[in-house]
């Protein structure tokens, strides 16, 4: 399976990082990551940069790593429709104390728009 994952520096992203690698080891997919820009994150690209050749590194994993720039969700969106990507996994989604799951801008973009099937990871 050709997926994309497309992660901004979230502690979200950081665990969508962490399952889409192991399971890009497991199954054997082909796996692209996008570093994004997310307003919201304390991490810069560099910081996410270095933690994604990181894991990939330990898992043995050879996975194409590009930076976007623009808006993050409809970048995303548009690169897995153009390359042909079978799914985009992203991070997003934290549970409200009233058990409802809270989307940030980008998931919620990507959710809406896409495609392609989409891989929320919480």
């Amino acid at each position: 399976m050709k997926v994309l994952l497309g992660i901004g520096g979230s502690d979200d992203s950081l665990r969508a990082l962490e399952d889409t690698v192991e399971r890009a080891k497991a199954a054997g997919d082909d796996l692209t990551v996008a570093v994004v820009e997310n307003p919201r994150s304390e991490r810069s690209p560099e910081e996410v940069d270095d933690r994604v050749r990181t894991v990939l590194a330990d898992a043995g994993i050879d996975a194409a790593v590009r930076h976007v720039e623009g808006n993050a969700g409809s970048q995303l969106v548009a690169i897995a429709e153009e390359e042909d990507f079978d799914m985009i996994a992203i991070g997003g989604g934290e549970t409200s104390p009233m058990g409802k799951i809270n989307l940030g801008s980008i998931a919620q973009f990507v959710l809406l728009n896409s495609h392609v099937s989409v891989k929320l990871v919480r």
